[in-house]
């Protein structure tokens, strides 16, 4: 499957996660007269994505578009308001993606007219070229599908497949919503420095620090994080003390085993 400028990918939303996408096509190399936007309000984001790349943008699908591939990068909550403007241009052989939370694959089939389509929970690491993406398909998704969405997406990041739609309920609750869990253990981090007497902005800096350090020695080590984590710790030590603390009955593991478990049930929500 290819992408041409007679049958392009076609992006619809130009917003953070569709601009990190694009961006990530362009610099792997796609050829941008092959790329169409479709944001009735693109942000400026958009424009600075592009740049001088023959990228095409516009606030409605244009006349006699057929795309090759059409990515939807859009809220939940604009489906129901967006998938009739785009099923006129489905055809038989078109490839459908969506990247929004929520949203089952019965519910783009029956907006879009079924063909293949695949349904990807990516996250905000994508920004950076370090996002996660976990990917269900329906049964008319073959290899030669497959292998076009592991191109797309791993221009932001790792690409999973899964084969039970059902899983991706915990996906958005573990990788999907993760990425706040962090930043929020560093705004944590931050204000237990503070209230140990450190300077304000000592303290959000190391922390900060702390966690996207500790987080790159994760990515490139081997080792397990449990073992990373007895590396720090010393008998008797000040990490000990504190893990103690993190690791009683009622410390990090229960509090992140209900916000996932919140999570997963808001998406499911968010399905119906």
């Amino acid at each position: 499957m290819t992408v041409t400028a007679d049958r392009p990918l076609v992006l619809v939303g130009g917003g953070k996660m569709g601009c990190a996408l694009l961006g990530g096509w362009l610099a792997d190399g796609l050829d941008g007269a092959a790329v169409m936007v479709i944001d009735p309000s693109p942000p400026n984001d958009l424009a600075r994505t592009i740049a001088d790349a023959p990228v095409s943008v516009h606030s409605a699908p244009p006349a006699g578009l057929t795309p090759s591939v059409l990515l939807l990068a859009i809220k939940p909550q604009m489906m129901a308001a967006v998938l009739p403007t785009l099923a006129p241009l489905v055809a038989p052989d078109t490839l459908s993606i969506s990247i929004a939370a929520g949203t089952p694959i019965a519910t783009l089939e029956a907006g879009l007219g079924g063909g293949a389509i695949v349904r990807v929970m990516p996250n905000t690491p994508a920004l950076v070229g370090r996002g996660v993406n976990v990917c269900v398909g329906n049964l008319k998704v073959g290899e030669t599908q497959r292998a076009v969405v592991d191109r797309l997406m791993a221009a932001v990041g790792s690409v999973s497949w899964i084969d039970d739609e059902a899983l991706m309920d915990a996906v958005t609750g573990v990788s999907g919503s993760g990425p706040a869990y962090i930043f929020l253990l560093a705004e944590c981090l931050a204000q237990a420095g503070i209230d140990a007497g450190l300077p304000a902005d000592l303290a959000e800096k190391i922390a900060r620090e702390t966690v996207t350090g500790a987080g790159e020695l994760l990515h490139r080590s081997p080792e397990k994080a449990e073992t990373l984590r007895k590396n720090v710790m010393s008998p008797g030590g000040t990490t000990v003390a504190a893990l103690d603390v993190l690791m009683a009955e009622d410390g990090l593991q229960p509090l992140l085993t209900k916000a996932v478990a919140a999570a997963t049930r808001r998406s499911k929500e968010l399905a119906g």
